[in-house]
């Protein structure tokens, strides 16, 4: 019995159609090679319009895209008859489809997010309350490196649907310091001495020149913005090194800085409220002794 189970092996093993498998497997290596070399030589072409990591993904495309052709070609070769496996490919991608839905509008908005190019690799963005450097852009979210170095996944479609803010997509950028002086400070002087010290500070960019804008007249002070700019790379600095050099030349030129207090006034013309302590009343002994 044995015997006769090997030799049927053999039979079958023996009517195999050795040269379609030999051309199909051909196809298959020299199919795979090219493919290679095609998604390589797209990648080159297209190096100088997208950046490093969307060639990338555009060279996985096109390698997977003809590796596909590649195998259905070698297949269409053994004998196997396409329509049928695309039949079933058709009726596989469906279901799948309905079972990742959420998958499919993460790849959808990858898509689009690549086309659009709101940022790259390497840039600083925020989405929604989330801050951090881009790692990575992938079909299905994106990667970031928070400053407290925690890792952040962002779904692709969560991107779509969020208010991104790329800071570092303009060579430049603009500080604005919120600040207030006491009303008896003569606003000029004031204003002349902030500009003086923007001139000095060697990262603020002398154009667009700084500026002094006036916000208000608060409660207790009157309310500036000091707007300068600096380049994208010198902001943090900038903006640790600014308001101590401000601080340090009010304090020379003896501009106050008021805090928040509250005044009490009577009287048609608007007199302090006297406060005194009637004689007739008598402390106690403790509140007396605290009191001198």
């Amino acid at each position: 019995m044995l015997s006769d189970l090997g030799s049927g092996l053999w039979a079958q093993f023996v009517a195999l159609n050795w040269a379609a498998i030999a051309q199909a497997a051909t196809l298959l290596i020299v199919g795979l090679f090219a493919a290679r070399l095609a998604a390589r030589g797209v990648e080159r072409l297209i190096g100088g319009r997208f950046d490093v990591h969307q060639a990338t993904i555009i060279r996985r495309l096109v390698f997977y895209v003809l590796v596909g052709l590649v195998v259905a070609t070698a297949l269409h070769q053994l004998g196997f008859r396409l329509g049928v496996l695309l039949g079933a490919a058709g009726i596989l991608t469906v279901a799948i489809g309905f079972a990742s839905q959420t998958s499919a509008s993460n790849l959808i908005s990858g898509l689009f997010v690549l086309a659009e190019r709101p940022f790259q690799i390497g840039d600083t963005v925020k989405v929604a309350d989330v801050t951090g450097e881009v790692l990575a852009i992938d079909l299905l979210s994106v990667k970031l490196r928070t400053f407290d170095n925690l890792f952040v996944r962002i779904p692709n479609e969560t991107m779509m649907k969020s208010f991104v803010t790329n800071f570092s997509r303009f060579p430049i950028r603009r500080y604005d310091l919120q600040l207030g002086v006491a009303y008896g400070e003569d606003m000029a002087r004031v204003q002349k001495l902030i500009e003086t010290v923007a001139d000095r500070n060697p990262l603020c960019l002398v154009e667009p020149k700084p500026q002094v804008i006036f916000q208000g007249f608060g409660s207790s002070s009157v309310d500036v913005q000091v707007s300068v700019w600096a380049r994208r790379e010198n902001f943090l600095a900038l903006r640790n090194s600014l308001p101590l050099e401000i601080k340090r030349a009010f304090d020379e030129e003896g501009v106050e800085i008021p805090f928040p207090h509250l005044s009490l006034y009577a009287g048609k013309h608007s007199a302090p409220l006297p406060v005194r302590q009637d004689a007739g009343i008598e402390l106690p002994e403790q509140q007396r002794g605290e009191s001198e």
